[in-house]
């Protein structure tokens, strides 16, 4: 049965992107077909993800450092697109839950249990996916935004390349006037999975975190072709920096870390 609000999605998804072509690659709302067995499956690999979290997430330590960015956005009116890279949505989801916070999920089959778990965790979702085309997720995260929650993306997800930057939240950001922001984590120990397509990085217990928020990247209303590919480029340049930084912290001496602190702190 259709979504009594299925028009108004559709007129949603045409203002998003007039160009709806040469975007349509990335964001669709079909669940697909899963044999019986896969079906099974998900309530169970939820059930096992949520409990992890719930298990490993109250022992982590935080050190945020940039937060003033947001509270500078939130008292100006406008709400959050956030945009992370896939690798660290462990420490992510755990830090900010119960927040309401509106997360593009795919609709592929790891997308199905990995909504029961984000949804367990106090998040909204916007099914999308990247595989295939249509921007329903992007007017569901717009009218969103437009009722005060935030939204967020891992912006290398669903399934890579790694460390590539989707056009997503730039698009959204020129729609709704709401800025992108990009942060990183990184973690004192923990265990990378290198044949993962993003190396999924797991917290170990009792591990210290530094979290790291850069700047908000605004987009103008009237943003042409060649604005939204530099601030897509900025977003790009953001994610790296601070991935980076986040990812070194705990090798850089004290003198280094709070040369950055100063920095984040500004």
């Amino acid at each position: 049965m259709a979504s009594p609000n299925a028009a108004n999605d559709s007129t949603r998804v045409e203002e998003l992107e007039p160009g709806q072509e040469s975007v349509g690659l990335h964001y669709d709302t079909r669940l697909p077909e899963l044999t019986w067995s896969r079906r099974v499956q998900i309530p169970i690999i939820a059930a096992a993800v949520y409990s992890i979290i719930r298990t490993l997430g109250p022992t982590l330590r935080y050190e945020v450092l940039g937060w003033q960015h947001a509270e500078r956005v939130y008292a100006s009116g406008k709400q959050c697109i956030w945009a992370f890279w896939h690798r660290v949505i462990i420490p992510v989801v755990w830090w900010y839950r119960n927040h309401g916070v509106v997360v593009m999920n795919t609709t592929a089959f790891d997308g199905q249990w990995t909504r029961k778990v984000i949804e367990w965790l106090g998040y909204g979702t916007a099914q999308g996916s990247s595989s295939r085309g249509g921007l329903r997720g992007l007017a569901v995260m717009a009218r969103r935004l437009e009722e005060g929650l935030d939204c967020a993306f891992t912006i290398d997800g669903p399934r890579g390349p790694r460390y590539v930057a989707k056009p997503g939240p730039v698009m959204l950001a020129r729609k709704t006037g709401c800025p992108v922001m990009v942060f990183h984590i990184g973690v004192e120990h923990g265990k990378t999975f290198e044949k993962t397509w993003d190396q999924f990085l797991l917290p170990r217990p009792f591990s210290r975190t530094v979290m790291l928020f850069a700047p908000p990247i605004y987009v103008p209303p009237d943003a042409d072709r060649q604005t939204l590919d530099a601030k897509h480029a900025e977003m790009q340049s953001e994610l790296e920096r601070v991935r980076d930084i986040a990812e070194g912290w705990f090798s850089l001496g004290e003198a280094e870390r709070e040369k950055f602190r100063a920095e984040f702190r500004r």
